[in-house]
């Protein structure tokens, strides 16, 4: 068992990514374990993210390391909130204030014109100045609803309604969100190149 630190401080991830490569022969530790606290996210892409996530937590934990960065995409607003979907508010973390702010921003736009997508990047690293990390992406599109909808999830959830699906993604239930989600896209990709034959 290859044990990798994960470089994210939220245990909900933790539990998802162990849950999701059970089999895999990696086992995942939180960064909190290493004493590895969050690294500034200076990236202009999803990837550079990810990139300066894993290598932070890989250098001061000493052990390879797994990194994601996420958000949603709105087609109208040229990419936002993107890189700064949890903070779009201003505020770290403060879900109720972002979707605010993005039903605010799209007051009046038609559904046609309401096109967004999910985004997750993951970075594995074997060490911190690794030259060839594993990079996975993961897209899962729908649109921006005008109103709230369900009490499952968390971020933009609520306001996301995924392509072929009648309900949002905070109205479907957790099994489903998961093997059908941007992060679920993202693992399977990585899955895939970590069960591939190494020349």
């Amino acid at each position: 068992m290859t044990r990798i630190v994960l470089a994210s401080s939220n245990p909900g991830k933790l539990t998802e990514f162990n849950a999701l490569l059970a089999d895999s022969g990696l086992s995942f530790v939180a960064q909190s374990a290493y004493d590895v606290s969050d690294v500034e996210e200076t990236g202009l892409t999803f990837v550079e993210n990810a990139l300066l996530k894993a290598r932070h937590a890989s250098r001061i934990s000493g052990l390879p390391a797994l990194a994601d960065d996420s958000g949603l995409c709105v087609e109208h607003l040229r990419g936002a909130p993107g890189l700064y979907s949890a903070r779009y508010s201003g505020r770290h973390g403060d879900n109720a204030a972002n979707n605010a702010r993005l039903l605010h921003e799209l007051e009046g736009v038609p559904t046609e014109q309401r096109g967004a997508f999910f985004i997750c990047v993951l970075v594995l690293l074997q060490h911190a100045d690794d030259p060839a990390p594993l990079v996975a992406e993961g897209r899962w599109h729908g649109s921006v609803l005008t109103e709230q909808r369900g009490t499952h999830g968390f971020g933009y959830d609520p306001l996301f309604l995924p392509d072929g699906e009648a309900v949002s993604a905070a109205e479907l239930t957790p099994g489903l969100k998961n093997r059908i989600s941007h992060r679920a896209r993202a693992l399977a990709q990585l899955r895939a190149s970590l069960d591939a034959p190494h020349s």
